[in-house]
């Protein structure tokens, strides 16, 4: 008896990426992301331009997912071949989401399939397990985006437990907002990562903050950084101008060790060796490059996601969707996307 395929269609619009994508039985044939340019000149995400690119952004991405996924597969219509519409339910912002919330119903409705609601950060967790090189569970996850940060023991594709996460700051954040104080233009994180290439990273210490647990904070770090250049600013004014690699690879060090000496801890707190990283932050290399060698050092076996599933896609939410399909675990046509949710 020939099983039968399940082919879903994932659809990202938790903050300024449209994302369209094509999952068809775990395989991922497409991810498409339009960016949001116009949000550079406000130096942040503004919520109501956001919505509003969602909204002129979703119908072309989703077709554009459509005809990728038919290059690779042959000439078959996906929205008849469709098994449901999986999406971005939390967190994020609010209009935004509202957007590819309204989309994926509107369109599980008219073609009588299922809808199936995904939180964006599981997904980030499960973006792990599209590659071919996947973990085995159980596995430890440290999520690190511009809004989360978070230590993540998955169980499975359906059961994952909270370890630790930020207190205040995300490490995303801490990355955006040093780079706004160093006149670097928003998204100020990948510039940081830039300029550090050619810094001394012990050039100047910032400290670490000593949070309980498994938790993060990162405000107090942000707090220290801004006094540290308005009192070299106040006595060189060209000071950041100088000295902006060694900052830059100084403020990456110190919050690439803040995050891995948590996931240490959580490693040997659980015993578990199959550790993975994940959401947008995870593309930073010196992040990357810490992370591998620390999995050298303890022998672990270490995960990162390929870097076009690393910030937010629709591949993630299509995989996630997929998952929650063989689980039976879908959702109601009255499903409301929130901006906050726990898990």
């Amino acid at each position: 008896m020939k099983s039968v395929s399940i082919t879903i269609l994932g659809i990202e619009s938790s903050c300024d990426e449209t994302s369209a994508a094509i999952c068809h039985d775990g395989k991922i044939l497409s991810n498409v992301i339009a960016n949001q340019l116009v949000h550079q000149q406000y130096g942040g995400v503004v919520p109501e331009l956001a919505s509003r690119a969602h909204i002129q952004n979703i119908v072309p991405v989703v077709d554009t997912a459509f005809q990728t996924a038919n290059l690779l597969t042959g000439p078959e219509h996906f929205l008849q071949t469709l098994s449901a519409i999986s999406f971005t339910q939390a967190p994020g912002l609010i209009g935004s989401l509202l957007v590819g919330c309204q989309f994926a119903k509107s369109l599980a409705l008219s073609l009588g399939i299922p809808l199936i609601s995904v939180h964006h950060m599981q997904a980030h967790v499960l973006a792990n397990l599209i590659d071919d090189r996947k973990p085995a569970f159980p596995f430890l996850c440290l999520t690190v985006s511009g809004g989360h940060t978070q230590i993540v023991l998955c169980e499975s594709p359906s059961s994952m437990k909270v370890l630790g996460e930020t207190i205040d700051d995300a490490a995303g954040e801490a990355f955006d907002k040093s780079a706004k104080l160093l006149g670097l233009p928003y998204p100020g994180g990948p510039l940081i990562d830039k300029y550090a290439e050619a810094g001394n990273a012990d050039r100047f210490l910032f400290p670490e903050p000593q949070i309980p647990g498994l938790n993060f904070s990162f405000s107090g770090l942000k707090t220290s950084i801004l006094y540290f250049l308005q009192e070299q600013s106040g006595r060189n004014k060209n000071f950041i101008q100088e000295n902006m690699a060694d900052i830059c690879s100084s403020v990456q060090q110190r919050i690439v060790t803040i995050l891995l000496n948590k996931l240490k801890k959580a490693a040997m707190q659980t015993g578990i060796k199959e550790i993975c990283l994940a959401g947008g932050v995870s593309a930073n290399s010196a992040l990357r490059k810490s992370f591998e060698q620390l999995g050298k050092k303890y022998q672990w076996s270490t995960y990162i996601p390929a870097f076009e599933y690393c910030t937010d896609n629709a591949a993630m939410i299509a995989l996630t969707g997929y998952y929650k399909y063989l689980a039976g675990d879908f959702s109601e046509l009255n499903v409301s996307p929130t901006a906050r949710a726990e898990w």
